[in-house]
Formats: structure tokens, C-alpha cells, sequence
């Protein structure tokens, strides 16, 4: 007779598990009357996200919710403060139970974050993440290929990434573009390199208050037909994040660098000899801007432009000016354009004269990377 009872007690408990199941879940009662149940998992204070098993993850408009629990512990920010713990509703105000001080109570109106503690975890680890993590960027790849009356081939290799921290961010970039036309035609004797540049450097900034920030750079440049075998151009100040929203952001920036460039098989404008080599080092400013714009769901333009007048001579500078689109056509495919501009006041005298300026328009496939 055991046996049948143990079986028996066995079976109600299992039917009293199951139907009692829902009672253990969180809840979310709509001021319509439905009732939902699931999981907590956040909010902002305008949404909240249940996690269900029959629908996925449902995101729920705070003033369409009559009130709401949780079985399960939650970081809630309310009216400037943090508490742990289960959750209920009481009327307009939000509930926290937690374990040292007890029930705490605020206005559910000054909720501002709510965490299941997998999200908390994962927000922690954005906030402070190793530096392997939180990189995000992309490729650019460009290349064009003429045959016949012409024989020309064109390259146009770019890369970006940025690492954004809770309060720093670094920025790595390179970008190189190569040339050459392979159609031999009197008098020249072989092919010619009719481009032949590559720029690359980092940007660091950190922020003293969320408006303010200090940075420091390095940038490095040449170029084989300005005749330029390396500038390089390191530098630090502070700046303002001007603009700071989810569709645009606008830093400005002000400094200084300390400048050295090397100029190598210059054309002697007087010969003998046929070439010379010429280096100086300057202290200049650094005068810049970045801007970032979120055009439309898949379009963003960026603009970046940096002068340095020269310290020891006003009349002397150089800056530099970058335009640039990305379109995504998938998640990490996209279609991209940019323009370049480097300007330099007193290059080297030379026969033929060195220009001044060197500009560069290429398009070509952007391919997006995020860790």
C-alpha cells in the first residue's frame, strides 16, 4: 500500500509544481488587463524587456504597464540611487527588496535602469572591458584596372578601428594608395608610379568631465612623389565634445606638436649634384575637428580636418582634410567613398617643382569588424 501512496504524492506534487511554475516568474500586469510572465531582464525607465519562452524577448512601453514583479534579484536606479533586489509595484512607486536595508521605495517614474544581473554583468563589462575588447571598425579596399591604349592599375588600402571605454577612447587609422601606369610610351624607358602614399597613426582621448578631454596623437606620413620619406608629428591638448548624441557627435581640439619630416632624392633645382636630401623640426599647433553623422539606418558620413601653423614662422602650415561615406549593404559589408587632402606651404624646391598639395578621391568595399 506504500508504494501506491509514495506513487500518488509523487504525481500531485508534480501537477502542483507545474501549474504553480508561473507563480515563480516574473509578472507584468498591462493597464489592459492582459498578464504576462517571463523574465525581467531590463529597462530604461521608457521600455522594459521581458523574456519570454513563447515569444522571445518582448519590449513593453513603461505607461502601458499597471504593475510588474520580479522573483528574481535586479540593480535598479531609481531617483539617483541603486538598490538590489526583488522587485514589486506599490501604487506609482517601485519597490526594491533588499537584503541589508530592507524594503526601498521610489517613484516609478524615476526609474532610469533596471538589470537582470546577466545584463548588469554584461553592462560591467563594456564599462571596463580587456583591451582586446570593445574594438569596432573597418576596412576599405578600392582597385581599378585599365588595358589596352592605357595599362594602369590602381590600389587604395584603408583601415580604422576605435576602442570606446567608459571614459577613453583610442582611435587607430591607416590608409595607403598606390599607382602605377604600365604603358611605356617615348621617352620614358619604364613604368611609371604615378601614386605612391601611405599615412597611418593613433589618437587617444580621456575624459576629465563628460564635456571636457585630454588626447594625445601621433600621425605618420609619406609620400614618393612629393619626394617626403617621413613626417612624423606627435602631439597632445584638450578638447570638447561639441556635439555628443546617438545620430551625431563633433569634437574640437586644441594643442600642440612637435614635428619632424625628411625629404630624400629631392631634384636639385641647381645641379650638380642631381639630388639633395633636406630635414627640419618645428613646434606648431594643432587646430581639429571630427565629425561623425548617422545618415538615415545605413549611411555614415565622417569629416575629419587638422591644421598646424608653425610656430617659428606664421606663414608656414600644413593640414590635412578627410571626407568619407560608408553605406551597409549587410552587417559587415558595405559601399565606401572618401576624400583626402594633404597640404604642405613650403615644400622642398625642386626641378620639376614639388606640389603642394596632394589630393586623393577613392571609392571601393568597406568591410566591418566589431570584438
Amino acid at each position: 500500500m506504500r508504494k501506491p501512496l509514495a506513487v500518488g504524492l509523487l504525481f500531485l506534487f508534480a501537477i502542483a509544481v507545474l501549474f504553480s511554475a508561473p507563480a515563480f516568474a516574473d509578472q507584468v500586469v498591462m493597464k489592459n488587463g492582459d498578464k504576462l510572465t517571463g523574465s525581467i531582464t531590463k529597462s530604461d525607465g521608457k521600455t522594459l524587456v521581458l523574456k519570454t519562452d513563447y515569444a522571445g524577448d518582448l519590449t513593453i512601453k513603461f505607461d502601458a504597464i499597471a504593475s510588474f514583479s520580479s522573483t528574481t534579484e535586479l540593480n535598479v536606479t531609481a531617483a539617483g540611487k541603486t538598490a538590489v533586489g526583488p522587485v514589486s509595484t506599490n501604487g506609482s512607486n517601485i519597490v526594491v527588496a533588499t537584503k541589508t536595508a530592507g524594503s526601498v521605495e521610489a517613484p516609478i517614474s524615476s526609474v532610469t535602469v533596471m538589470r537582470s544581473p546577466e545584463e548588469e554583468t554584461a553592462y560591467e563589462k563594456t564599462m571596463h572591458p580587456g583591451f582586446a575588447e570593445g574594438w569596432a571598425g573597418g576596412v576599405n579596399l578600392g582597385f581599378a584596372l585599365t588595358a589596352g591604349n592605357s595599362e594602369t592599375k590602381n590600389l587604395n588600402v584603408a583601415f580604422n578601428a576605435l576602442r570606446t571605454g567608459a571614459h577613453d577612447k583610442l582611435t587607430l587609422y591607416e590608409n595607403s594608395i598606390y599607382a602605377v601606369n604600365d604603358k611605356i610610351v617615348a621617352p620614358a624607358t619604364a613604368p611609371q608610379t604615378t601614386a605612391n602614399s601611405n599615412s597611418g597613426g593613433a589618437r587617444y582621448d580621456h575624459d576629465f568631465i563628460p564635456r571636457v578631454f585630454g588626447f594625445g596623437s601621433a600621425d605618420f606620413f609619406s609620400n614618393s612623389l612629393q619626394d617626403l620619406n617621413l613626417r612624423y608629428i606627435l602631439g597632445g591638448g584638450v578638447g570638447l565634445h561639441a556635439v555628443k548624441s546617438a545620430k551625431a557627435t563633433l569634437d574640437v581640439l586644441v594643442g600642440a606638436n612637435y614635428t619632424h619630416e625628411s625629404y630624400a632624392d629631392v631634384a636639385s633645382p641647381n645641379p650638380p649634384p642631381a639630388t639633395y636630401s633636406y630635414s627640419q623640426s618645428l613646434g606648431a599647433l594643432t587646430l581639429a575637428d571630427a565629425f561623425n553623422y548617422k545618415l538615415g539606418k545605413s549611411t555614415v558620413v565622417t569629416q575629419a580636418f587638422t591644421l598646424y601653423p608653425d610656430l617659428s614662422d606664421t606663414s608656414q602650415y600644413r593640414f590635412t582634410f578627410n571626407f568619407g561615406t560608408v553605406t551597409k549593404i549587410n552587417k559587415w559589408l558595405g559601399w565606401q567613398n572618401s576624400v583626402s587632402d594633404v597640404f604642405v606651404s613650403n615644400p622642398p624646391i625642386a626641378v620639376p617643382r614639388i606640389e603642394r598639395n596632394d589630393l586623393q578621391i577613392s571609392t571601393g568595399l568597406n568591410m566591418a569588424f566589431k570584438h
